[in-house]
């Protein structure tokens, strides 16, 4: 494991240009509200996990059964077709959205929460995948009523076609990074992750002393980090977790600027991203504590440890769990760690 100080924190100015990341969870709580299907993930406490990893407590935000998803994705893409549904002003509403089509990549549950969003509102979902992602995510996507279309060798490659389908078609581009010239939908993407942090903050009457957040393109981790300082001030130790072929916030961090990285494809392919969101670095680089990499054997030789325990996920939902079995944060014995468990298996 590689891990670093963040010489940034506390900054009160972007890293880059580009907003923060919002705090405010009051909309997406208020259209969960409505949601049926929409409710809190359990915290569950993990002492067999604590005792193994050396340290006095292990807390896990359970993402797995979120809203039918499988993943706090479900409170992204979803969140932000359910704004425009609304503000359209067009009832009923499960037909606001008819002749609206989002097109996206994906390499994972974004894909899921663009697609169900979409039918939900009555507009297409056109998901432009890589070829490495497998086919059985590709049926998933199909039978949330997404049209698939395979182009690229890597999610980066995927992306760029979906861009250009956008620009050429009409489309409504919604992804979950953010660059140059592209902030304002992922920015409010991010806001539906804040459920999970206010969710977080009722059920824990006592502030960790330590945040694990697993990290792709950093959305998750920014917007997590954001609500946490405000509910918690500075006590928690955040740290945010990436794959070592996959480094895009730690060599940002180093930087001082997004850095596009190269590496192999690791087998946590959801957070396989090789250039952090412009959003996600101001956030981090203002409220994270410290940036760490895992290899990819680090992750997998945590997955039947985490299935024993009744958590099993994937290399990449576990990802923050992982780098804490694996001993090399330099964790004390007192220390009170949360995780996120951020995906089913």
């Amino acid at each position: 494991m590689k891990i670093i100080d963040n010489p940034w924190r506390g900054r009160s100015a972007p890293l880059v240009e580009a907003p923060f990341p919002s705090v405010t969870a009051a909309e997406v709580q208020a259209l969960l509200g409505r949601c049926p299907v929409a409710k809190a993930t359990p915290l569950v406490a993990a002492p067999a996990l604590a005792k193994r990893a050396g340290v006095a407590e292990v807390w896990v935000k359970d993402e797995r059964s979120r809203m039918g998803l499988g993943s706090f994705k479900a409170l992204g893409a979803a969140f932000v077709i359910a704004q425009e549904a609304v503000r359209s002003g067009r009832t009923p509403l499960e037909r606001a959205l008819q002749g609206r089509c989002f097109v996206t990549a994906s390499a994972g549950n974004h894909g899921l929460s663009v697609a169900a969003g979409a039918r939900i509102f009555g507009a297409r979902a056109v998901i432009y995948l890589a070829e490495t992602v497998p086919e059985d995510f590709a049926a998933r996507l199909k039978a949330k009523g997404a049209e698939v279309v395979r182009e690229g060798t890597d999610y980066e490659a995927s992306m760029a076609a979906a861009q250009r389908a956008a620009a050429a078609k009409g489309w409504t581009l919604l992804s979950d990074s953010s660059w140059p010239g592209y902030t304002d939908l992922p920015h409010r993407l991010m806001e539906g992750y804040l459920a999970l942090a206010a969710e977080l903050e009722a059920q824990i009457a006592d502030p960790p002393s330590h945040v694990l957040l697993q990290a792709g393109v950093g959305g998750l981790a920014g917007a997590v980090a954001a609500y946490l300082r405000k509910a918690w001030g500075e006590g928690p130790r955040i740290i945010v977790v990436e794959p070592a072929a996959a480094p895009a916030l730690f060599a940002s961090i180093e930087a001082g600027e997004v850095a596009q990285v190269q590496g192999p494809i690791s087998s946590m392919g959801r957070l396989d991203c090789k250039a952090a969101s412009m959003i996600a670095l101001n956030g981090l680089a203002r409220d994270a504590d410290a940036f760490a990499l895992i290899d990819d054997a680090v992750a997998e030789a945590a997955a039947p440890v985490l299935e024993a325990n009744g958590l099993a996920s994937t290399p990449s939902g576990a990802a923050g769990l992982a780098a804490l079995l694996d001993g090399g944060l330099g964790l004390e014995a007192d220390a009170r760690v949360l995780c996120i468990l951020s995906e089913a298996p």
